[in-house]
């Protein structure tokens, strides 16, 4: 049920101190029950009040969050959140999954979180080795097989003529596609139908990608972007966010492309100096 003052607290309040120099945005506090709801919502009944939006629009319903020890932390844990529609508080469900990031690490990419780096901390590039940190969307799935009973997310079956172009100067750049019939103007791409059984199943983020279109790729600012299966546990990936097999297929039954999932993937220690202003669940 949409309900219109919880809508109210998943943005940001701007008060002025005059008409000529306006303060900077203070971010509404992330309520952890209805109760802070309702108190905080008594504080937005100001008359003309500038409202800003975080970096998780209200509609989404469904969350992934991804926290390492460190920026160059190799292993994270995955938690999964879902809220009704319209409102705020986020619900915890299911159970953490353990995973493997990058072998350097996260480093911030190219996302909804916009620019929020600071000073020192690393940034996401085209073959670095490191898992992009920030708020992605989740896109398509990917398999070697018919798309598993259950799963809703738009999935392909690949072959071994798909792949995924990650040669910064290709028109085709960040882009997973059937390469069969199509003039090549890459020199590097992954095979997404591989030997072994890391892309068996496949979840694309949204990272540096056309998705949404006011995100367009930048080059060499990191391309092929996945949940995938692991090697084995603890084993790093070259970028990507790797799971066992299992978890791989909780997620695509799990996940639904009308509650618009988003991924959150942070050092922990950061998530939580963020938490506020994103509005994201304590964990």
């Amino acid at each position: 049920m949409y309900r219109p003052w919880l809508f109210a607290l998943s943005i940001l309040i701007a008060c002025s101190s005059s008409a000529s120099s306006p303060s900077e945005p203070e971010p509404v506090v992330a309520p952890e029950s209805t109760e802070d709801a309702e108190r905080v919502l008594a504080e937005l009944h100001e008359p003309g009040a500038a409202i800003k939006s975080g970096p998780i629009v209200i509609t989404s319903t469904q969350l992934i969050v991804s926290l390492s020890d460190g920026w160059s932390g190799t292993d994270a844990t995955l938690y999964r959140f879902t809220r009704e529609a319209g409102e705020i508080l986020w619900q915890a469900e299911g159970e953490p999954i353990a995973s493997t990031l990058g072998r350097t690490g996260l480093g911030w990419g190219r996302g909804l979180h916009g620019a929020v780096a600071e000073r020192g901390e690393p940034t996401k590039r085209e073959g670095d080795g490191r898992s992009p940190a920030g708020v992605f969307p989740i896109g398509r799935a990917y398999g070697y097989a018919a798309a598993p009973g259950g799963t809703s997310l738009p999935y392909n079956k690949v072959g071994k003529s798909w792949r995924c172009v990650n040669d910064a100067a290709s028109i085709h750049y960040n882009r997973i596609l059937d390469a069969h019939g199509l003039e090549k103007d890459w020199q590097e791409a992954e095979r997404m139908r591989r030997w072994d059984d890391l892309y068996e199943l496949v979840i694309e983020v949204d990272h540096n990608h056309i998705v949404p279109s006011e995100i367009a790729p930048t080059a060499n600012d990191g391309s092929c972007i996945f949940l995938h299966v692991w090697r084995r546990p603890g084993a790093p990936t070259i970028g990507c966010t790797a799971m066992p097999l299992t978890a791989m297929r909780s997620l695509l039954t799990w996940l639904s492309p009308e509650a618009e999932p988003v991924l959150v993937a942070l050092p922990a220690a950061r998530y939580e100096s963020l938490r506020a202003a994103w509005q994201l669940p304590k964990i």
